[in-house]
């Protein structure tokens, strides 16, 4: 399985879209500052996610979320805590 993800920045309003094959893993290696491009966002959580059986639907979802139409979709899915 795969998943196309929505992490969001707890220190401020950042959030960041992307895929993978292992959720919980992915997200370790955000907050561990792997992905250099969102170190000064730590530490994220998973606020969004989706599961795809193919490498490829998840890789169309996270373009999706990136689009002005899937930030739309996003804002109305994503509920504040």
């Amino acid at each position: 399985m795969f998943y196309a993800y929505v992490i969001k920045s707890i220190a401020c309003d950042y959030y960041y879209k992307g895929y993978c094959k292992d959720l919980e893993n992915r997200l370790q290696q955000h907050n561990s500052g792997m992905t250099i491009s969102i170190k000064p966002y730590l530490p994220f959580k998973i606020v969004y996610f989706e599961q795809f059986p193919t490498k490829e639907e998840a890789i169309k979802r996270e373009k999706y979320f990136k689009s002005a139409a899937g930030r739309g979709f996003l804002k109305n899915s994503i509920k504040p805590v």
